[in-house]
């Protein structure tokens, strides 16, 4: 006998394939015109079908209860969501990008970066009681790099091609790309430091110096030297590989056309088995892959990329709304709200504004202030963010004394996992609502006051038709004597009873076209024409049924 089957498989394909297909029929409506992130609609969308409201949603119980296996679940789907997104952003770079725009990158992942996660920690430490610098100093470093799934909403669509120009565009794609891999240098500075020299670095001997040897050698040559290499070694080889099959017609264009995503599983996996940077690996060789050109050139007005971007955000963030600890905004022993909601506000404004307003001038791309503040603003935080988060909160969590995690590494781990959540959900809002927000505030006044100036306008008087008859004759007699009438009007307005009849002056001199294209129907009135001089050859005389 048929019975109802509400297991958690079910539920979950019925309410994102439901979601995903309701925001598909009004997509373009929310984001070409009303210019609303996906990310922002599929965030108040995993917020409905969490358990916190319609219960569809149920991420606690597919971890089976456990907080850490929720937070195992959240760190690979954001790797995996960042290997693809990290791909993609370096195969539509143009070709060489890289070493062609090396001066505006050094600046941008090098003092650029720096200050960013220095800004971002003194903001964190004011406003955090009784915090460490050196525990601020790692939230910082997750809140640092931007995020490129983020990015996407500034430098894709209709506003992002009318307002960005493309050289801005493709600098924000590179940083938000490639700093995203940069940012273990400064997480785990801050947390080698906390581990050895933390609580007078009880339970692990060595103190700074290893710290600093161990930052060295496993971060900088093992986790960042080698997943660059790694990346050039791999996108190069797969570039010559698709090159040879393409030559010989041994791939179709189906394979062809998924090869930039396979490459990204692969590179993910490989990096994550050897335990190296896969987020730098991808980017890195996503843009080794099209470093002719040829690959992003034949791909261009291919949909198959944007279309798996767009179902990995609306899947991401969906999860984000889901799992978002909210009750933790307003209950923990960390951070009052009051604080909280001033440290995303100073967040937003001082963590990357003051640098890059510092240093637009050496930058290219950026060509006035208001790029410059564009750019400075527009440095989202999002599922870099989340990623760098799960990688602190296993390390943190590891750093264990007589059985138990140690009592600093405790603190700074609940801290970052209050700070940081809220910030990317500041981030989601803020940015995801800032240019509907600047185009309603720019198009609101000019409507408001078209509406009342019109509706101010006294109605003017009807004009007899034997008036409008002398007019005809007059201006039919002074135009046949090639004198010009003075003060003639750019358009001559003629009322009969209450109808209006607007006759605009032709640069032409003849019958003109309506705004579809098609001829205009002749009216039987004879429009005086304003130009100075009339126009040899030109109808003065207008258009007679």
């Amino acid at each position: 006998m048929p019975t109802l089957a509400l297991i958690n498989f079910n539920i979950v394909c019925a309410t994102l394939g439901g979601f995903i297909s309701v925001f598909g029929l009004v997509s373009y409506l929310f984001k070409e015109r009303f210019y609303l992130s996906e990310a922002l609609i599929s965030l108040l969308a995993g917020v409905i079908f969490s358990p916190h409201a319609a219960n569809f949603i149920r991420p606690k119980e597919y971890a089976l209860g456990s907080e850490q296996n929720l937070e195992e679940i959240t760190m690979y789907f954001t790797r995996l969501v960042l290997g693809v997104q990290l791909v993609l952003a370096g195969v539509q770079l143009p070709k060489r990008y890289l070493q062609l725009e090396w001066k505006s990158l050094s600046l941008l992942l090098g003092p650029g970066m720096a200050a960013m996660w220095l800004c971002s920690s003194l903001v964190v430490w004011a406003m955090i009681p009784n915090f460490q610098f050196l525990h601020a100093l790692i939230i910082g470093a997750c809140v640092t790099p931007t995020d490129p799934v983020l990015s996407n909403s500034i430098v894709k669509g209709k506003f992002a091609d009318k307002n960005v120009p493309r050289p801005l565009q493709r600098i924000i794609v590179a940083e938000s790309g490639a700093n995203d891999g940069l940012g273990y240098p400064f997480l785990f500075f801050a947390m080698y430091l906390l581990k050895y020299t933390g609580m007078g670095g009880a339970g692990y001997n060595g103190g700074a110096g290893k710290a600093m040897a161990l930052w060295f050698y496993e971060t900088w040559a093992y986790t960042v030297i080698l997943s660059v290499v790694y990346g050039i070694t791999v996108g190069w080889v797969s570039r010559e590989l698709l090159h040879w099959a393409e030559e010989k017609r041994y791939v179709d264009r189906e394979s062809f056309l998924v090869f930039a995503i396979a490459l990204a599983l692969f590179i993910v996996g490989t990096c994550g088995m050897i335990g190296t940077d896969d987020l730098l690996a991808c980017f890195v060789a996503g843009n080794v892959f099209t470093q002719d050109d040829w690959f992003r050139l034949e791909t261009m007005d291919d949909s198959l990329q944007p279309t798996i971007d767009m179902l990995l955000n609306l899947a991401i963030f969906m999860w984000f709304g889901a799992v978002c600890p909210w009750s933790s905004f307003l209950n923990n022993n960390i951070i009052p709200i009051y604080r909280l909601i001033l440290l995303g506000v100073l967040i937003l404004l001082v963590r990357r504004m003051p640098i890059i307003f510092a240093m637009h001038k050496y930058i290219g791309q950026i060509e006035n202030l208001l790029q410059a503040a564009f750019v400075g603003f527009f440095g989202p935080i999002g599922v870099g963010a989340i990623f760098y988060l799960s990688v602190s909160r296993e390390f943190l969590q590891g750093i264990i004394v007589d059985g138990k995690v140690r009592d600093d590494a405790q603190k700074v781990s609940e801290a970052v996992d209050v700070v940081v959540w809220f910030l990317v959900i500041c981030s989601i809002v803020v940015h995801g609502l800032s240019i509907p927000l600047v185009k309603a505030g720019y198009h609101l006044p000019r409507t408001i006051s078209h509406a009342l100036s019109v509706g101010s306008t006294p109605e003017a008087e009807p004009v007899p038709i034997a008036n409008v008859q002398h007019t005809h004759s007059t201006a039919t007699q002074d135009n046949n004597r090639g004198r010009k009438r003075p003060g003639a009007p750019r358009s001559t307005t003629l009322q009969i009873g209450r109808s209006i009849i607007r006759a605009q002056s032709m640069d032409q001199r003849q019958l003109g076209t309506n705004h579809e294209g098609e001829p205009e129907r002749p009216v039987n009135l004879v429009v005086q024409e304003p130009d100075n001089e009339a126009t040899p050859g030109s109808n003065t005389t207008g258009a007679t049924e």
